[in-house]
């Protein structure tokens, strides 16, 4: 069960769900307000995980990388179709900053960044929440 789900701040957020949705797979739950320029709160679903976005709101602290130029967070979404998921984002015109590749722990992903310069991972990864809890008891935490 899902238990941590990441806030990304978009200076246009009604753009980015559309480039969300239709680049990489996402499902548009709700936002709030339904129309307008503004969204102060959006829910997307991809597969059985949730994201929220909405607008950049001065008042907040967070900002969008387009702002900033340069990002202070990345997410790793697992995927089970890393090639067909690859194939959707690059052919919507997702900046491509790293091809599909295994990696050094015997998975496969890929690297994009979205319409405002959020850093995006696809694989094929799934981390192991107890693998941390062997290791304290290993040391005697």
């Amino acid at each position: 069960m899902q238990s941590i789900f990441p806030i990304l701040r978009y200076n246009d957020a009604r753009g980015a769900i559309r480039w969300l949705c239709a680049t990489f797979g996402f499902v548009e739950l709700f936002s709030v307000p339904e129309s307008g320029q503004i969204v102060r709160h959006a829910q997307l679903k991809l597969g059985t995980n949730v994201i929220m976005l909405g607008s950049v709101r001065p008042d907040e602290g967070m900002a969008s990388p387009q702002e900033l130029g340069t990002a202070t967070q990345a997410l790793y979404v697992y995927v089970d179709d890393l090639d067909g998921h690859f194939a959707r984002a690059q052919s919507a015109g997702a900046e491509v900053t790293g091809p599909p590749r295994g990696t050094d722990f015997g998975a496969r992903e890929y690297h994009v960044r979205d319409l405002e310069g959020h850093p995006w991972t696809f694989g094929t990864y799934r981390p192991d929440a107890d693998q941390g809890k062997s290791r304290s008891a290993a040391v005697g935490e």
